[in-house]
């Protein structure tokens, strides 16, 4: 990407450089347009359920930016001679879900394919002067983290069929919940009398894992006003869904994973006595992961009552630090 020519759109007010969740283009001093797109492969048996994930997980670059989703396009890839009563399942999980976000599917396009594809391109609406972007984080700034880890070791150890039906179940639940509530949360908090500019970064947590996403939130910050940041979390803070921790420790670790691990590199470090599991999981590939939010340090605990009111099980995992070295430190 780095080289591709730079582009002089000056509508352009989030775009790839700082891989970000989604692009913001500006229509008016009000609008602007929020678009993502995103696909996989099947990661759980049951078509319509995937449909439902893959929904799910497509939105949530959205509700990542602050954005509304307003209209989705579907995108399939399909065997040619794949039974069309799955392909039709699939498309009524992904319909339900984007009708429970109050976005509308007007379309899509298909291919024939080896292998299922499925997913949306999705546009939002946003005010151009309330962006969350993955970068801003600042130095004394709380991190905020919404979802349980482990939907990638959970998926792996469900292809090996080793996989406890609890496991399945809280990992199927937690990647077809919307992130809206999150940041409905979030929404409410900025609308409160001296919290209105307390959050500095929003990003979801997916194919990256949890430290592969800090990291662009600690390296991307463009703006030479803020200082450089580095992350600490504290691995114990996070939830893990049921199994998860057992699966790493079993070895069902997906190659994302072992991407991650060689693509954050250096970047991370790990305080002793920490076991393999848990630093698995925070390398671990999340599909439709929770929101890890950067904000004003005062204003973390009335954050977590309001996630708590929407239904979120928001916790504080860490803080902002000034720039070091490690770029990332675990405890």
């Amino acid at each position: 990407m780095r080289q591709l020519p730079r582009q002089t759109d000056p509508n352009v007010l989030v775009g790839f450089e700082t891989s970000d969740d989604a692009g913001v283009y500006l229509l008016d001093e009000t609008t602007a347009l929020v678009q993502t797109v995103d696909f996989f492969t099947p990661i759980v048996d049951d078509p319509r359920t995937f449909g439902e994930i893959a929904a799910a997980n497509s939105v949530s670059d959205i509700y990542a930016m602050g954005g509304r989703p307003i209209s989705a396009l579907s995108l399939v890839g399909f065997p040619e001679k794949g039974d069309p009563e799955i392909l039709g399942e699939i498309l009524q999980g992904g319909l339900a879900k984007m009708m429970e976000a109050k976005c509308s599917v007007i379309g899509g396009h298909s291919v024939r394919n080896d292998d299922v594809l499925f997913g949306y391109s999705v546009t939002g609406v946003i005010d151009p002067k309330r962006v969350w972007k993955n970068v801003g984080a600042r130095a004394g700034d709380a991190l905020l983290f919404t979802k349980a880890l482990g939907t990638g070791v959970i998926s792996t150890a469900l292809k090996n069929e080793k996989a406890g039906a609890e496991s399945v179940t809280a990992a199927i639940q937690s990647m077809s919940t919307l992130n809206r509530a999150a940041a409905d949360a979030l929404h409410e908090i900025e609308e409160q009398e001296g919290w209105r500019d307390a959050i500095h970064a929003v990003t979801d947590v997916t194919g990256f894992g949890l430290l592969g996403h800090a990291r662009e939130m600690a390296l991307g910050n463009p703006e030479k006003s803020i200082a450089p940041v580095s992350l600490e979390v504290d691995h114990a803070a996070f939830a893990y869904l049921p199994g998860a921790p057992q699966a790493a420790k079993d070895g069902h670790v997906p190659g994302g994973l072992k991407n991650n691990r060689e693509f954050v590199g250096e970047c991370a470090a790990f305080a002793a006595g920490i076991a393999q599991e848990f630093r698995d999981l925070l390398f671990d590939p999340q599909t439709s992961g929770g929101l890890l939010v950067a904000i004003q340090a005062a204003a973390a605990e009335e954050t977590l009552r309001a996630m708590e009111r929407h239904g979120v099980a928001g916790r504080r995992v860490g803080s902002v630090v000034p720039k070091r070295a490690p770029l990332l430190y675990v405890k």
